[in-house]
């Protein structure tokens, strides 16, 4: 499979639910709808923003299959298939069939278990090699305690059918190794908000982002800037999308920008356990940023 350019600014879209926790699809539509009317460039469906790990398979397929069908081919698309087991991962990606729609998978290092650089290694190639789209690792050992290093990503970056990192480590000294001696066609994109100007500035070419769900034209706009060298102007947006970055992860995602959707009157601020609403202290704060 060929390698494919997914750049700029991607969003991880949350999944809505009702008041009874069942998913909201019209409000989902609405959603995809209001980001690619708002000049993102490609979509993310069922990462840890999306409550993936809440989601049934069934679930996980339906809101997948929505999407594909609201976004009707203006965007690209990168679907969440992860987990710690590697083999249902695996089987997660075969008994879905259907990559006709989908441009890449997002695949998050195995949480729990802990594995050795070795057994990442080993983890990722095995599913590049089953997918039948092109693989984006996601390193988030924040969430997971199992860091991808350096030398690991430049390993699997040599495999024909991984094309890029969404890398949320917060350490530039790894990251700048990576956009050091990374294959040209391998992609490495910011997985957090707030640092995504300085790592564009070091060789970054996008983001996966959250707070762009709320602030789409902003965030867009700034990566854009940022990516044609025009910093100056590319600051501006990053400091007047900031605050807001800050207050969404406050009390946890997806339970701050599902806050603040929810305060725009986009979704119902409803979250599935384990996790719940943001305080109430975060919930003002993200009001009074938004009025």
């Amino acid at each position: 499979m060929a390698k494919k350019n997914i750049k700029g600014t991607g969003v991880a879209i949350v999944t809505p639910f009702k008041e009874d926790k069942t998913i909201d699809f019209p409000a989902l539509g609405n959603l995809v709808n209001y980001l690619i009317d708002n000049g993102i460039d490609f979509l993310v469906v069922l990462g840890t923003t999306g409550e993936s790990a809440t989601l049934t398979s069934d679930e996980r397929n339906q809101v997948l299959d929505y999407v594909i069908e609201v976004n009707a081919g203006r965007l690209p698309i990168v679907a969440g298939f992860g987990g710690n087991n590697t083999q249902a991962v695996i089987n997660s990606i075969r008994a879905r069939g259907d990559f006709s729609n989908i441009d890449a998978i997002l695949s998050v290092a195995p949480y729990y278990n802990k594995p050795n650089q070795r057994g990442l290694y080993e983890h990722f190639i095995a599913i590049a090699e089953v997918s039948p789209v092109p693989v984006i690792l996601y390193n988030v050992p924040g969430r997971t305690k199992s860091n991808i290093a350096a030398e690991t990503t430049l390993r699997l970056a040599e495999h024909p059918n991984i094309m890029a990192i969404k890398e949320a480590s917060g350490d530039f000294g790894q990251i700048m190794e990576i956009i050091r001696n990374k294959p040209d066609d391998f992609t490495v994109l910011s997985g957090d908000d707030a640092i995504t100007l300085p790592l564009i500035s070091v060789g970054v070419e996008g983001v996966i982002s959250v707070v762009a769900m709320v602030y789409p034209q902003e965030m867009s706009q700034m990566v854009r800037l940022a990516l044609d060298g025009q910093f100056d102007k590319a600051r501006q947006l990053h400091y007047k999308v900031l605050p807001m970055t800050n207050a969404i992860f406050e009390d946890g995602n997806p339970a701050g920008i599902k806050a603040a959707l929810s305060i725009k009157g986009m979704i119902k601020n409803e979250l599935r356990l384990p996790l719940v609403p943001v305080n109430e202290a975060t919930y003002q704060k993200i009001k009074e940023l938004l009025n």
